[in-house]
C-alpha cells in the first residue's frame, strides 16, 4: 500500500450502545432499595435473607481412614443422631470411642461386622473419635455438632 492511500482512508461510522453505570453517589440509594425490597433485617445489615436452621448439623471429618475394614460414621437425615457401622472381618468386635476436646470419654459403642448402631443424645460441640479392633487403632477423626 502506498502512503497516500492510507491518508485517504476514512474510518467507518459505527454505533455502540453505552450503558450508564451506577455512580458512587447512587450506590447508597440502590443499597437501601435492595434492603427494603428484600425485607432485610436491619440488625444484620445484609440485603440477602440470612438462613436459619431449625435443626443441628453434624459434621464428620476423618484423619486416618482404613481401606479394610470399612468404617462409616455418619449423621441421619434429620441431623439428630450419629450412625456407626462397620464392614470388616467376621467375628471381630469394633469399638468406637467418642471424646470431648478435654479428653473425657463421652460415648462408647461396640459392634460386629455388618452391624450398625445409633449414637444419640450428643450435645453441641467438638468431639474426637477413635475406632479400635483387637487393641489396634483403625481410624480417628473429629465430629462437630453445631
Amino acid at each position: 500500500m502506498a502512503s497516500d492511500e492510507v491518508a485517504n482512508f476514512e474510518p467507518m461510522n459505527t454505533s455502540v450502545t453505552v450503558r450508564k453505570r451506577f455512580s458512587v453517589r447512587t450506590m447508597p440509594a440502590l443499597f437501601a432499595f435492595i434492603m427494603l425490597s428484600t425485607g432485610a433485617n436491619a440488625s444484620t445489615g445484609c440485603p440477602l435473607p440470612v438462613p436459619t436452621y431449625s435443626h443441628d448439623t453434624i459434621l464428620v471429618q476423618k484423619q486416618i481412614t482404613s481401606k479394610k475394614p470399612r468404617i462409616k460414621l455418619y449423621p441421619d437425615a434429620e441431623q439428630n443422631n450419629l450412625f456407626f457401622s462397620v464392614r470388616g472381618s467376621e467375628g471381630k468386635v469394633y469399638q468406637l470411642f467418642l471424646f470431648d476436646v478435654a479428653g473425657k470419654l463421652i460415648k462408647q459403642a461396640n459392634i460386629k461386622s455388618k452391624q450398625t448402631t445409633v449414637i444419640d443424645n450428643i450435645e453441641k460441640g467438638n468431639y474426637l473419635f477413635e475406632v479400635f479392633s483387637d487393641d489396634e487403632r483403625i481410624e480417628t477423626g473429629q465430629v462437630i455438632i453445631k
